[in-house]
């Protein structure tokens, strides 16, 4: 005779269990100082990894979404609103996090250094940039979320014209130069990339030289804004190409 009630039970049971895990959002915050791609690190206060440094992240609220708490962390963490923002992938392995089952789905966003410092919360003294090149052993798993974070942006910065949210509203040809090596972590060559950069249209010369630096100075530029997001918008872009 099958007992009915005891399978419901054993199965109410082995559902339960599909609820017990955690998610987590972790944020991958990159920037830019003019020279080098730098990511945004903090202290981990979990007592496993005690002075260690992580990515910044926070578990996910049962009535939140996905990207509702990504804002929250950015906001919370950098002060600022309205941050580019881009999903890379979820991170699931079983023993990833010490107190038990974490799933956390990794982004990346791009900020402006300077806009950081002028909104960053007093807390965030805690918080500091780092070179992409000289990141140590993290906290967690924290070094994989990074690298596949590296790799979408190389990926992205491919196919989408990047700069406006990394670099300071007026610039130079060599900053965004530089800006792009240090995505792609490779030189590129001088006169080809401003010849592809001056054909997309996407520049605004602003007829201003820069001031008060120690080298010859350089003519500065700033992004149309309008030809840049249609230019994000667009599928036909290949900075290959």
């Amino acid at each position: 005779m099958i007992d009915y009630k005891t399978n419901i039970n054993t199965g109410l049971k082995q559902i339960d269990s599909y609820f017990k895990s955690a998610f987590s959002v972790d944020c991958v915050i990159f920037g830019f100082d003019g020279k080098d791609l730098k990511v945004l690190l903090v202290k981990c206060l979990d007592e496993n990894y005690l002075g260690q440094t992580a990515l910044i992240g926070d578990l996910v609220d049962p009535k939140e979404d996905l990207d509702e708490a990504a804002y929250r962390i950015l906001k919370n963490r950098t002060g600022l609103s309205n941050v580019y923002l881009e999903q890379v992938k979820a991170f699931g392995r079983v023993n990833r996090h010490p107190t038990g089952r974490v799933i956390t789905v990794a982004y990346y966003s791009l900020i402006n250094i300077e806009q950081y410092k002028e909104n960053s919360a007093s807390y965030n003294n805690q918080a500091s940039w780092v070179n992409v090149q000289e990141v140590g052993e993290l906290a967690f798993d924290h070094n994989g979320i990074l690298e596949a974070s590296r790799d979408s942006l190389k990926n992205k910065v491919l196919t989408h014209p990047v700069g406006f949210n990394l670099l300071s509203e007026k610039f130079t040809l060599t900053e965004l130069q530089n800006l792009y090596e240090a995505i792609l972590d490779k030189p590129l060559d001088k006169r080809n990339f401003r010849k592809k950069m001056i054909s997309m249209n996407v520049l605004v010369d602003l007829e201003e030289m820069q001031k008060d630096v120690a080298h010859r100075p350089a003519r500065l530029y700033s992004f149309d804004e309008k030809r840049y997001e249609q230019l994000l918008q667009s599928r036909n872009f290949n900075f290959d190409s």
